[in-house]
């Protein structure tokens, strides 16, 4: 089943080379992404249910912590597939791009979900490889129309993200010497399964610089600050579909790989340390995101560094740790990518619609777009943590977790913090969807492929707010009790 996983994308992105019209390109693009998405569930249920899976002589395995994040990589995709349909066509009839460009883009696209889904089945060190291939292949997403703005911000998410690479390669490789002084030289010293057993037994101050590290070169592609001046220009540029990828998957796997290696730190070293680490870069993003995002002029650099806030708050969140501190950090990693892409989607069709990505130009989106008004001021209230919404949950859970756990100043902190974005958050969002229209803009709303594609996703937004079901809860306590292997 694994292997079929990995498969379908890369056979999708072949089908889509060879594909010579719009409709077979978009057809094979979705019909891909649902063989994904059904195989993705396949998987996530056996793991949950029989528990961890092997294959390929144990070089890809998948266990509960994997089939999380093969489950929001698989179901996100689908989602941007549904998307696509509508927004890049569009694009396509508006003369933005060629079939060309498009062909190469529906190909990187599915690339790039290959790429997410080997993070998470890599039963080894060679992790490294799968996330900068997700660099790789998300870099064309961010450059597809060719402007210099686009070209420059592909450069510098590119160059960043490729320096915080090279040092997350250098910890993973005074990972494996801690390793082989245990396990001796082989294949051994780089399965998660056999470094989590013998964890114990590593240099203490080996695994202290290593994790390091890996914070700071997979926190470059979480978006940490300061590491994460990527971010902005990347969202700002990239069509939306692609924005959606990178905030609601793409970050999703450095956390992922910071939080393996914090696993076998926190065993090797005690998990003060690593958690430590964790709270520091947490509470660093919510806070220099905060003044960003009240002074923002433009909604897709306000939803990046949204996204730098949030990715914080996870940190914060496993940092914390605890039972209640990680399944909090787990639940808001969903919440926050079904809400973030439900928010690109809106900022797409806002873009197609006004013309521009500046938020003074945009008014009365609730009047001129009655479909897509409502699901923006939806989201915008979900994203801030506002009640019912999924997001106020975990976010709840993650502060209920740092008292609990005795941080009082920071978890203050941070719930002023939060206070404060709400503000001027909401803030924008009311500004572009409340008031009247500008002239010439014309009452109408985007495809109805575009529009399916939100509305699925906020039916996680709003029920994740008031129920959990039950099997949802188990899976992420599955996770919570590889996580938490020092209580």
């Amino acid at each position: 089943m694994i292997k079929y996983l990995l498969l379908i994308p890369v056979l999708t992105a072949l089908f889509c080379v060879i594909a010579r019209t719009e409709k077979q390109i978009q057809t094979i693009g979705l019909v891909g992404s649902t063989a994904t998405l059904i195989v993705g569930l396949t998987l996530v249920i056996d793991v949950f249910k029989h528990g961890t899976i092997t294959t390929w002589e144990s070089m890809l395995f998948a266990d509960a912590f994997s089939a999380y994040l093969i489950l929001i990589t698989s179901l996100i995709g689908f989602a941007i597939s549904m998307y696509l349909i509508g927004y890049m066509g569009r694009e396509l009839k508006d003369g933005a791009i060629d079939l060309k460009r498009l062909r190469i883009y529906y190909v990187f696209y599915h690339l790039c979900i290959f790429s997410t889904l080997l993070v998470g089945v890599a039963n080894d060190l060679g992790l490294w490889i799968a996330i900068e291939m997700t660099t790789l292949f998300s870099a064309p997403l961010i450059a597809i129309n060719t402007k210099k703005s686009s070209i420059e911000a592909t450069w510098k998410y590119l160059i960043i993200c490729s320096v915080g690479i090279t040092l997350a390669l250098f910890g993973t490789i005074l990972t494996y010497y801690a390793a082989v002084q245990v396990l001796g030289e082989g294949a051994g010293a780089l399965s998660w399964v056999s470094l989590i057993a013998v964890a114990d037994q590593f240099d203490p101050t080996l695994m202290k610089i290593a994790f390091v590290f890996i914070l700071v070169g997979y926190g470059t592609k979480a978006g940490f600050v300061p590491m994460h001046t990527w971010l902005p220009d990347a969202h700002s540029e990239a069509q939306s579909p692609g924005s959606a990828l990178l905030s609601g998957v793409v970050i999703n796997c450095a956390v992922y790989g910071i939080i393996r290696f914090h696993i076998i730190t926190s065993a090797a070293v005690g998990k003060e340390f690593s958690s430590s680490l964790l709270i520091m870069f947490g509470l660093m993003s919510l806070v220099i995101a905060t003044p960003f995002i009240i002074m923002q002029r433009d909604h897709k650099r306000l939803l990046a560094y949204s996204s730098v806030e949030h990715m914080g708050i996870v940190a914060l969140g496993f940092g914390f740790g605890g039972v209640l501190g990680i399944f909090g950090a787990l639940l808001h990693m969903f919440n926050h990518s079904v809400t973030k892409s439900v928010l690109f989607f809106a900022a797409g069709n806002i873009r197609q619609k006004y013309g521009t990505t500046k938020i003074d130009p945009v008014s009365g989106i609730v009047k001129s777009m009655p479909y897509t008004g409502p699901m923006l001021v939806l989201g915008g209230l979900a994203i801030t943590g506002s009640p019912p919404f999924g997001i106020f949950l975990s976010e709840l859970t993650i502060l209920a977790a740092g008292f609990m756990q005795g941080y009082i100043i920071i978890s203050t902190l941070v719930l002023l913090l939060i206070m404060i974005i709400f503000a001027g958050f909401f803030n924008h969002i009311n500004r572009m969807a409340l008031s009247t229209p500008p002239e010439g803009i014309t009452v109408g709303d985007a495809s109805k492929w575009s529009l399916g594609a939100m509305m699925i996703l906020v039916v996680f937004v709003v029920m994740l707010g008031v129920y959990i079901p039950p099997q949802f809860s188990d899976m992420i306590m599955q996770v919570v009790n590889i996580v938490n292997v020092v209580r």
